[in-house]
């Protein structure tokens, strides 16, 4: 049987004169994907990351926080191990995410309005949605 490329199948591979011959690194990478738009990636996975709104605390709760935390305050140099639950304001766009935290709380500073844990990360006040611990067991 015939095949249409018979007289050419068996020739040897041309080699150009005028043009050197290119590297596999530089052959391979006429076959890369293209990224027409520079940080297109980015920006659609920055869009698609969910982020929280920050829910305020009744009332209630916040009476019941502030109770925690001023107990805490006043036994900060008994060691007390606490689990605190803050929000975390994203620093890319509207919103954040909830935080748990363990540890002693190594010191507050009320004109920072910060604690610091014993791990030397430092806690807004005011986004602390509660307080667990040994402590407040009832």
């Amino acid at each position: 049987m015939k095949h249409p490329y018979d007289d050419i199948i068996d020739l040897p591979h041309h080699v150009s004169k005028s043009h050197p011959q290119m590297s596999m690194y530089n052959r391979a990478a006429q076959f890369a994907p293209f990224a027409a738009l520079t940080g297109h990636n980015a920006a659609i996975t920055e869009a698609a990351r969910l982020t929280e709104t920050e829910q305020e605390l009744s009332e209630s709760d916040a009476e019941v926080l502030n109770r925690k935390l001023a107990f805490i305050l006043q036994h900060i140099k008994d060691y007390i191990l606490v689990e605190i639950v803050y929000f975390e304001p994203d620093g890319k766009k509207a919103g954040g995410s909830y935080r748990t935290k363990a540890g002693f709380i190594k010191e507050s500073n009320p004109l920072a309005g910060t604690l610091e844990m014993d791990d030397g990360s430092l806690i807004p006040i005011r986004h602390i949605r509660d307080i667990k611990g040994d402590c407040f067991e009832e």
